[in-house]
């Protein structure tokens, strides 16, 4: 009897110690986009309530490999403006979805290279299979760290995926994700559509 009951405390605990950890995890995700709305650069604060995101979900927060690219030379990606930035391939990152296995490149603009606040800012703009439809249609946008690259693996959170600057109003010279990084698998997380157009 005694078994049992430390059987049945024991299975109890670690449901509960499951479900902390899990709405740490949605917790932690909606105050990432509680700051993010709040203290956005571009949407002034009557028209925040227009901000929409699709429900939070952990399968969209996946472990990558991460493969390093020696790229001395670079290339330029467009922008909704029709101008040129000049970015260098910093790398790829290989990772599954929905049993779907994709990858990504990662990229370092020129420019931000030569700031000290920037200079280790990698940059990840993709297109997916709600692009166009629940999502901006000239797709969206991840960033992280080179320091967050460890042992040749990095964790990627498309619960975090926002838009450019050109979804909310013009004027912007957004970058256009390149055509390697258009995913055709549906990313059901981070940012969808404004809500008001422009």
């Amino acid at each position: 009897m005694k078994n049992a009951l430390l059987i049945a405390f024991a299975l109890f605990n670690g449901c509960f110690v499951f479900a902390q950890k899990a709405n740490f995890y949605e917790d932690s995700i909606k105050a990432f986009q509680k700051n993010y709305v709040s203290t956005h650069e571009v949407v002034p604060k009557k028209d925040r309530k227009h901000f929409h995101f699709f429900p939070i979900s952990r399968a969209y927060n996946v472990l990558c490999y991460f493969e390093k690219i020696t790229d001395t030379i670079g290339f330029t990606m467009k922008t909704s403006a029709n101008t040129l930035k000049h970015y260098y391939k910093y790398g790829r990152l290989d990772f599954s979805i929905s049993d779907k296995e994709c990858f990504l490149y990662v990229y370092q603009s020129k420019d931000l290279m030569q700031t000290t606040a920037y200079k280790n800012y990698l940059f990840v703009p993709f297109t997916d299979g709600t692009t166009g439809d629940e999502s901006y249609g000239s797709g969206r946008y991840l960033d992280f760290y080179i320091s967050d690259i460890q042992n040749n693996l990095c964790q990627v959170d498309f619960n975090k995926a926002y838009n450019p600057y050109c979804a909310y109003s013009a004027g912007y010279k957004c970058p256009i994700p390149p055509k390697e990084n258009n995913l055709t698998v549906a990313i059901k997380a981070g940012e969808k559509n404004f809500g008001k157009a422009h």
